[in-house]
C-alpha cells in the first residue's frame, strides 16, 4: 500500500526513509505536538511550500528548464482566490470559483510562454520568464481596483475554518478542536494530496521522458519525442500545481499581496529548497522546504540564545547576534552545497542502507 502510494519511488536510504517519516508525522501531528499559533503557521507553511518547492523541481531538476516565473503562477492562484471571495463573500463557492480560475489562467499562461519560449536557449528563457514575472508583478501592483496594489486584499474565509468556529466543545489532548485547526488539516491533506500526485507524475513514462529530455534534449528528439511539446506540458503542469499551492496560502492567510507571493526574494527561496534538498528528486522538496522555513522563522531565536550565553566572551556574541541571521543562514547554504553537491537527498541516497 504504502509503495502504491510512493509510485514505486522509494527513499532508498534508511536515514532519508526515517526522516522522511519524521517530517511526516511531526506535520501530522504538529497542532499536538507542538502548541502555539507560530509553530501552526510554520507547520502550514512547511505543508503549502511542499508543493511549491515540489512544482518547481518538476520543472528544474525532471526537465532541466530554468524559470524565474513560478511566483507569478503562485501569486495568480492566490490572488484568484482572494478576488473572489473580496466580491462574492466568504463561501467555498467563492473559494472553488477562485481556485478553477487562477489555477486556469496560470495554465494558460504557461502554456503560451512555452510555445513561444521554449524553443529557445535555455539563458532566454530564464530571461523572458523573469521579465514576464517582473511585468506581471508590476501590473499587480497598479491595478488597486482589483488586486489592492501594494497593500492588497484582506477578507474573510468560511466560518467553519476561523477561530470562533467550535466543533467540539472539550478539548483533545489539550487542543481546542475549532476552525483554525480544520483549516491546518485542510491544508496539510491536500498539500499531501498534490505531493502524491505529482511523485506520481515523476515517476510515469511521462516522467521518464522528461528526465530524457533533461539529459539529452537533442538524443530525445532523434528517438521521436517532440521535445518541446515535453517542455511545454511540463511547464503547463509545473503551473498548475504552483497556483494551487497559491490557493492554499491564500486560504491559510486569509491575505494576498505582492510580499507574500510575486516577491523575487520568494523565488530565490524556492530555488535554495530545491538546491539543498536535491534537484530530480521529489523528496528534495520535503527536506530542503522543511529545513529552510524551520530556519528562516527560528534561526534567530537559536542566534539570541547563543549570543546571550556567549556574552562573556569578545566579538562572539556581535557575531551571533540575531540581526545577522541572514549572513548565517547565507553561510548555512553555503555549506550544504559544499557538503552535499547533489542535494540532501541525492547524498544520502548515494550512500548504502
Amino acid at each position: 500500500m504504502i509503495t502504491r502510494l510512493l509510485s514505486g519511488d522509494r527513499p532508498g536510504n534508511r536515514v532519508l526513509a526515517l526522516v522522511l517519516l519524521a517530517i511526516f508525522l511531526c506535520l501530522a501531528f504538529a497542532p499536538f505536538l507542538f502548541p502555539g499559533t507560530r509553530s501552526l503557521e510554520t507547520a502550514a507553511r512547511i505543508c503549502i511550500f511542499i508543493v511549491l518547492v515540489a512544482s518547481y523541481d518538476l520543472l528544474l531538476g525532471y526537465t532541466g528548464i530554468v524559470s524565474f516565473a513560478h511566483t507569478m503562477f503562485f501569486g495568480i492562484g492566490a490572488y484568484g482566490v482572494a478576488i473572489a471571495i473580496s466580491a462574492m463573500g466568504p463561501s467555498f463557492g467563492a473559494i472553488l470559483l477562485g481556485g478553477l480560475a487562477g489555477v486556469g489562467v496560470a495554465m494558460v499562461l504557461a502554456l503560451l510562454i512555452g510555445l513561444f519560449s521554449l524553443r529557445v536557449k535555455a539563458i532566454f528563457f530564464a530571461m523572458v520568464t523573469l521579465a514576464v514575472a517582473s511585468a506581471f508583478a508590476v501590473l499587480v501592483s497598479q491595478t488597486s481596483g482589483l488586486t489592492g496594489g501594494e497593500d492588497g486584499l484582506n477578507y474573510a474565509i468560511p466560518k467553519v475554518f476561523s477561530p470562533a468556529f467550535k466543533l467540539l466543545d472539550d478539548r483533545v489532548l489539550g487542543v481546542r478542536v475549532n476552525g483554525k485547526l480544520l483549516l491546518y488539516y485542510f491544508v496539510f491533506l491536500s498539500s499531501t494530496i498534490l505531493f502524491l500526485i505529482m511523485l506520481r507524475m515523476v515517476n510515469s513514462p511521462f516522467g521518464r521522458v522528461l528526465q530524457a529530455v533533461r539529459e539529452n534534449a537533442f538524443r530525445a528528439e532523434a528517438i521521436g519525442y517532440r521535445v518541446v511539446v515535453y517542455r511545454t506540458a511540463a511547464t503547463v503542469l509545473s503551473a498548475a500545481m504552483a497556483a494551487l499551492a497559491g490557493v492554499l496560502i491564500a486560504i491559510w492567510l486569509r491575505y494576498t499581496g505582492p510580499a507574500t507571493t510575486l516577491s523575487f526574494e520568494i523565488m530565490i527561496d524556492i530555488l535554495l529548497m530545491v538546491v539543498i534538498g536535491g534537484m530530480g528528486t521529489m523528496y528534495g522538496a520535503v527536506i530542503g522546504a522543511t529545513l529552510f522555513i524551520f530556519a528562516q522563522t527560528y534561526l534567530q531565536n537559536l542566534m539570541g540564545a547563543a549570543s546571550d550565553a556567549t556574552s562573556a566572551l569578545p566579538l562572539v556574541p556581535d557575531l551571533l547576534d540575531p540581526g545577522r541571521w541572514l549572513l548565517w543562514l547565507g553561510v548555512l547554504f553555503i555549506l550544504s552545497v559544499y557538503f552535499f553537491p547533489t542535494g540532501i537527498v541525492g547524498r544520502l541516497r548515494g550512500r548504502t542502507g
